[in-house]
């Protein structure tokens, strides 16, 4: 058994990847899966089709690295996290279309128990804002708003999972209903200091405790596969949220050390030891998987659209037919020609929390070429992480001294070259860019005893690129405040009543 098998379940795309003792990738396949957009700032998924693909491309990597289940000692998984998943147990078929962090629909249900002065408890339990992106105001929409969902949850007969917990059940033939810290502390249902459900949280949003799944470690063995999925049981010993699956595989275990990952959508994380800081900034306060001790815990701040802007200007525009062409596109002009472009497709994340913010491309001109637009939306996911970083640095008092970078963008050399200009500071680019996959698996092979130690891990990371800010900081000034303009036109757009 000389191999690990990461699952990767993304926002856009089932993976799995294989990877061998040194850390390297063995072979990958990736299947899409649809985005369902029933009304404007909704997004579902088909579950079914969720657990479809993973089910595919983890029998594909196993084909195309020509091994059976005797080679892989363990099972990993990484997943989108707030996305929200309710279930029959009995049945194991999931009520209705699962919910994605991306969705607004209970943006007035935030603003209700807002209104209600709760915010400032949520946030004292749990380290996050109110906000539709987090699983807790999801599940209460689904009971209230399926037939039968109530009577049904409050039974017992409904399971609740995030996509993990969803994985882990079909993974384990329905003998298994789990998860780990990371992803039940983005439910706004969970005591990250206690590390437990909160019952006052769950009175507050009508959710039945029987719903919800055991909290177990974030790396040990937590389930088997079930008969009939690989010609023999594997263990799956790993668990993380995806965004702290590649903290852990950037091997960010320090206080101080920052990564960002550019998929969907940009999610920063600042590894900050042993005490939660509660953040001044509208960032979260997330646990992270555990290395020195059993407790850690980062600074977060998420952007909602990074890479679906470049899926926008390729599906919805049109002026790219591939997401590859934008790099060449956006250096066919030397500048953004004035554009800015905030892609507030389902509002905005950190640190402005504006649920009614919509995208908006500000400084059009008779000149404005459609360079101008790859241009400005590459710098608009660049500038969003600007936002972020600048009130990490607040909260923390902690100054970043260089950036990790991974997901699908960090390819893009232009994009990179722009984030190390505006940030002032080195972005470094991994030799191994699946650390979200990476993480998992080492927190399966840590916990199966495949790798002895997380100093074992440390030894594997390796810098492929290191991208120096060459910009002058008062250019880099001009361009961050012709954004944060632009930001304040496209807030509270679509806002209700």
């Amino acid at each position: 058994m000389s191999f690990i098998l990461a699952l990767d379940q993304g926002t856009t795309s089932s993976r799995a990847i294989i990877f061998g003792h040194d850390g390297a990738v063995e072979a990958v396949a990736q299947k899409e899966f649809a985005q369902i957009f029933p009304q404007p700032g909704w997004v579902e998924h088909d579950p079914g089709e969720i657990w479809s693909t993973q089910a595919a491309v983890a029998a594909e990597v196993l084909a195309r690295a020509g091994l059976a289940a005797a080679d892989i000692a363990a099972i990993g998984i990484a997943n989108q996290r707030e996305t929200t998943v309710v279930w029959d147990r009995a049945t194991g078929t999931p009520i209705c279309n699962a919910i994605v962090w991306q969705d607004r629909r209970t943006a007035g249900l935030c603003d209700s128990l807002k209104t209600r002065g709760l915010e400032s408890r949520f946030a004292e339990k749990t380290g996050l804002v109110v906000d539709a992106y987090f699983s807790g105001t999801k599940i209460a929409w689904i009971l209230e708003n399926v037939p039968g969902a109530r009577a049904r949850a409050n039974a017992g007969r409904l399971a609740f999972g995030t996509v993990d917990s969803w994985l882990i059940w079909k993974l384990s033939g329905g003998a298994v209903h789990v998860t780990d810290p990371t992803n039940a502390s983005r439910t706004l249902l969970y005591d990250i200091h206690e590390g437990r459900w909160d019952e006052e949280l769950l009175e507050l949003l009508g959710v039945p405790p029987s719903m919800l799944p055991e909290v177990g470690p974030s790396s040990g063995v937590l389930a088997e596969t079930a008969g009939g999925l690989f010609a023999r049981a594997i263990p799956v010993a790993g668990i993380a949220g995806d965004q702290q699956a590649a903290l852990f595989g950037q091997r960010c275990v320090s206080p101080g050390m920052v990564k960002n990952t550019y998929g969907t959508g940009c999610f920063m994380l600042m590894h900050t030891g042993r005490e939660p800081i509660r953040s001044r900034s509208k960032l979260v306060t997330t646990p992270v998987c555990p290395g020195a001790s059993e407790h850690e815990f980062a600074l977060e701040g998420s952007v909602f659209v990074a890479g679906a802007v470049v899926q926008w200007l390729r599906d919805g525009l049109g002026i790219i037919r591939s997401a590859d062409e934008i790099e060449a596109l956006a250096r066919s002009v030397t500048d953004n020609g004035g554009v800015y472009f905030v892609p507030a497709f389902a509002g905005l994340g950190s640190p402005h929390w504006d649920p009614y913010a919509r995208g908006a491309i500000m400084g059009l001109t008779r000149g404005t070429a459609a360079g101008h637009l790859a241009r400005a939306a590459l710098e608009g996911i660049a500038y969003q992480t600007a936002d972020v970083l600048c009130a990490m640095e607040s909260d923390s008092g902690l100054r970043l001294t260089e950036l990790r970078v991974d997901g699908g963008a960090t390819r893009n050399d232009t994009l990179m070259q722009f984030q190390a200009d505006v940030l002032g500071v080195p972005v470094v680019r991994p030799r191994i860019q699946e650390t979200t996959a990476l993480g998992a698996a080492y927190l399966a092979g840590l916990g199966v005893g495949f790798w002895k130690s997380p100093a074992e891990l440390d030894s594997q990371w390796q810098a492929e690129r290191v991208f120096e800010p060459a910009m002058d900081r008062s250019r880099a000034a001009d361009l961050l405040d012709g954004w944060r303009r632009a930001v304040e036109r496209a807030k509270q757009w679509a806002q209700s009543g």
